[in-house]
């Protein structure tokens, strides 16, 4: 699998953290919950980035800066 697919599946996450934080602000009966997922997928789509950086593209000899 390309870093590139990789790295559009954590932006996915990324989006998916910033509608989940949003809907908090909507839904105060279940907004920390919501805060907490939130969160935890944001921390997910950073572990994968900083997966992609150091080990994928590192192996494939693509320079990190450009992918």
């Amino acid at each position: 699998m390309h870093p590139n697919a990789i790295l559009h599946e954590v932006q996915q996450l990324y989006d998916v953290s910033d509608r989940l934080n949003s809907l908090a602000g909507q839904h105060p009966l279940v907004s920390e919950a919501l805060i907490s997922i939130s969160g935890s997928v944001r921390n997910t789509a950073t572990l994968l980035e900083v997966l992609v950086a150091m080990k994928i593209t590192r192996r494939s000899g693509l320079d990190p800066a450009i992918t």
